[in-house]
C-alpha cells in the first residue's frame, strides 16, 4: 500500500488570457523564470509555440479555436495531476471553451490580461493588428472576432497600467495564497 505524501508539490494551471498582445506571454515567461529557479517544476504552454506543433492542423474558425484549446487542455490537466505548475498563455477568446478548461482541469486560476485595444495595437510588433484592420487577415480576436472577457478571474492584470514585475507579483501572490508556492525572498 502506497503513503499518501502531503509535502508534494501541488500542481495547478495557470490560465492567462487577453486580446493580442496584452502581455500574456511577457508575465508568464517571468513567473516561470523565477519559479523554476525556486525549485518548481513548471511548464509553458503558449499559443504560438503549441500551433507550431500540437495544433499545426488548425485556423482561427471558432470551432478551431476551442479545439485548439481542448487539445491543450488535455496536456495540461496531465501536467497538472502530476505535481506541475503550469502556465499557459492562449488567447482562449470565448468563455465557454475556458469555462471547460476550468473544469477539466480542476486546479486552475484564470488570469485576465487586461489591456486597452489601442495599447495592443501600438504593442504590435508582428503587424498582425494593422494586417487584421486593412482586412488582410480575417477572425483576428479583438477586431474581426470577438474576445469574451472573463466574468470572474482569480487575477486582472492591467498591463497597461502595471509594470512587468508588478504583475508577475500578483501571480505569484495569488500562488502563495492558494497554497501552491511558498514565496520566497
Amino acid at each position: 500500500m502506497s503513503e499518501f505524501r502531503t509535502n508534494e508539490p501541488r500542481g495547478v494551471t495557470v490560465w492567462f488570457t487577453g486580446l493580442p498582445c496584452s502581455g500574456k506571454t511577457a508575465v508568464a515567461d517571468r513567473v516561470a523564470e523565477i519559479l523554476k529557479n525556486w525549485g518548481y517544476k513548471v511548464e509553458r504552454l503558449d499559443g504560438d509555440i503549441v500551433r507550431q506543433s500540437l495544433t499545426r492542423d488548425l485556423g482561427y474558425s471558432r470551432e478551431d479555436r476551442n479545439e485548439n484549446i481542448r487539445r491543450v487542455t488535455f496536456v495540461a490537466k496531465l501536467l497538472t495531476r502530476n505535481g506541475v505548475i503550469v502556465l499557459t498563455s492562449f488567447i482562449s477568446p470565448y468563455r465557454e471553451i475556458r469555462a471547460y478548461a476550468r473544469q477539466e482541469i480542476g486546479d486552475f486560476i484564470e488570469v485576465y490580461t487586461k489591456c486597452p485595444l489601442e495599447v495592443c495595437i501600438q504593442r504590435d510588433v508582428k503587424g498582425m493588428y494593422q494586417k487584421a484592420l486593412r482586412g488582410e487577415i480575417k477572425e483576428f480576436t479583438g477586431i474581426s472576432d470577438p474576445y469574451e472577457e472573463p466574468l470572474n478571474p482569480e487575477i486582472i492584470l492591467e498591463t497597461d497600467k502595471e509594470t512587468l514585475e508588478e504583475s508577475v507579483s500578483k501571480v505569484l501572490a495569488k500562488l502563495e495564497q492558494l497554497g501552491y508556492i511558498k514565496l520566497r525572498e
